[in-house]
């Protein structure tokens, strides 16, 4: 019983956090996929986790308004340089994306080479920590996305390239050092993937299939004794392909 009761105490705050992140990340990540820049997510993520490490480098406290703030200027950097590039070289926008990525990510290597934490610091970034959520937090995160999907939900189309990027780049900001960066990818892309074919209510969809990836997957996480993140990849990527494999015969 007292085991019971713990796990339902980790696991609520958690299951809240994925709700919000989902809450975000379905509708944007359904424009991310039809705009075809699906990893645009990844690179503005990657770069907001580099501002937190370099925060971290410098010596700020780990959840203190210096690493909130860093990380926000290096994702609004990132999606204006993404923005210009995009407008400047069209053609050539993924590659783009994806040297950003990846000179993210290496800088980020680079700071952490002399942290004798900097495994654990990357793994954080990468996989998250959901299960350690604080309550408090929660709050804070609901009144950010609240704001993100008035803006999103009252402009859509009308906030332009410039203005969908730096919208987006918010939002990642507050996922990736809430959820991780795998998911926030994986919320983003995966329930937009698995509606694609749905001619209505597709954001709808996406969000019963962001929702259900996240509590069933803390639910087998808790009873496999699996690492929350993973097991919540792999669980809403199968309910994706489920959801995509009925879609198309519901529209016929």
């Amino acid at each position: 019983m007292n085991s019971t009761l713990l796990d339902i105490s980790i696991l609520w705050p958690a299951l809240i956090a994925g709700l919000l992140v989902t809450a975000t990340h379905v509708p944007l990540g359904t424009q991310v996929l039809n705009r075809g820049i699906v990893f645009v997510d990844l690179a503005i993520a990657q770069i907001a986790g580099l501002g937190v490490i370099c925060a971290d480098w410098l010596g700020f406290e780990p959840q203190g308004w210096a690493v909130q703030l860093s990380a926000l200027t290096a994702a609004v950097a990132g999606a204006l340089l993404l923005t210009w590039t995009d407008k400047r070289w069209p053609e050539i926008q993924e590659a783009l994306i994806g040297v950003t990525f990846i000179l993210a990510a290496s800088g980020a290597l680079i700071l952490l080479a002399s942290n004798p934490h900097g495994a654990e610091h990357l793994k954080e970034l990468l996989v998250g920590q959901i299960l350690w959520v604080s309550p408090a937090r929660l709050p804070w995160v609901a009144l950010a996305y609240a704001a993100i999907l008035a803006i999103w939900f009252a402009m859509g189309e009308r906030l332009g390239r410039i203005g969908f990027y730096l919208l987006f780049a918010c939002a990642v900001t507050v996922s990736v050092q809430l959820v991780g960066l795998y998911l926030v990818f994986t919320t983003l892309i995966v329930p937009a993937l698995a509606t694609r074919h749905f001619a209505r209510w597709r954001i709808a969809a996406g969000y019963v299939v962001g929702a259900a990836g996240y509590a069933i997957g803390l639910a087998v996480s808790a009873w496999t004794d699996w690492p929350s993140g993973p097991a919540i990849v792999w669980v809403m990527t199968a309910l994706a392909v489920a959801t995509a494999m009925v879609a198309p015969r519901r529209g016929r």
